[in-house]
């Protein structure tokens, strides 16, 4: 991941948000963003977007838009590294006092900053976080969405917040200490919770005005990039299990033998027998799995590859080299 750009001063506040398939919410979505910041007496701010290898026109509405206000930071990404990865190379270069993190889409709205800020100043706290009042999405997503947050708790031992939305309003002090983690494999949600500081809900409405980027299969890669980031309960799980059917296979081996022993005969069951075999066969695939997912993620991390590269950097309109 590319080092945060250097300054002789930080604006008050920076705007991150990141750009995929996002162009016909961006103006909008810059317009209403300035009214609040200067509402909200942020003179002196910055806007960074992050083009996390948008397939539409995103990056030259951004590049437009910063011809207007040279206050506007677009990073260029040489491709699609994902969400997270994207998040957190905004977040590497946002240079604010305060760091104000949003989805730019406007399913999460830019006036919400004002009762973040008053959030912030009536706790102390060093993070204000969005949390849907009710669950976007049909009965599936909300059963699911249940699921997913008791499983992560359940297996990782962590107590994560529910609901939680990309909305939050960060101090730099945070910021700093979030950007300290550097996992490939990276569940951002789970990495807010875990960087620890006073971090307070607020709860908000989410609005329906695009469609999810997320699909089923995406959604069960995360939960499992949340169980194996955050536990090595799983791994600790197969040894217990491994015990129990050893211990029960022993008593088993036991028993036949004694049949044999005093009546003479063996134990029949040629069905028993083959539902054992496909018992025991499908926990040593299930245990093999899940060792390969943990070989598989220290396989990535320990290859160090760039985090995000950062192709250029557009300050009003115009491309630098990025440090």
């Amino acid at each position: 991941m590319a080092n945060a750009l250097s300054t002789t001063a930080r604006p008050a506040i920076s705007v991150a948000a990141t750009l995929y398939r996002s162009a016909p919410y961006l103006r909008e979505f810059h317009a209403r963003t300035v009214e609040t910041l200067t509402r909200l007496g942020f003179d002196d701010y910055e806007i960074v977007f992050v083009n996390d290898g948008s397939p539409d026109n995103s990056r030259e509405v951004v590049l437009e838009l910063s011809v207007q206000d040279p206050r506007i930071v677009l990073l260029d990404l040489s491709r699609n590294f994902g969400h997270h990865k994207a998040i957190m190379t905004g977040l590497a270069h946002a240079r604010g006092k305060l760091v104000f993190l949003l989805d730019c889409d406007l399913e999460e709205d830019p006036e919400l900053l004002e009762p973040l800020q008053a959030k912030m100043r009536e706790t102390g706290s060093d993070v204000v976080y969005g949390a849907q009042v009710v669950r976007r999405g049909s009965w599936v997503n909300r059963v699911t969405g249940s699921i997913y947050f008791s499983l992560i708790n359940a297996v990782s031992g962590m107590k994560f917040p529910r609901n939680v939305l990309t909305l939050r309003l960060m101090t730099r002090r945070y910021v700093q200490s979030l950007l300290l983690h550097r996992e490939r494999e990276l569940l951002i949600s789970g990495i807010w919770h875990l960087t620890g500081y006073d971090q307070v809900a607020l709860p908000v409405t989410k609005h329906n005005r695009s469609p999810t980027t997320y699909s089923t299969l995406r959604r069960f890669s995360l939960v499992l990039t949340g169980i194996i980031s955050f536990s090595d309960r799983p791994l600790r799980w197969i040894f217990y299990t491994g015990f129990v059917v050893l211990f029960f296979a022993f008593l088993y081996i036991l028993f036949v033998l004694g049949n044999y022993l005093l009546n003479g005969a063996g134990v029949s069951g040629f069905a028993s027998l083959i539902l054992s075999i496909w018992l025991i066969g499908g926990l040593n695939i299930l245990f093999l799995g899940t060792i390969g997912i943990y070989i598989a993620t220290i396989f990535s991390e320990t290859k160090q590859r760039p985090y995000t590269i950062v192709r250029a950097i557009y300050r009003g309109g115009r491309e630098g080299e990025p440090q």
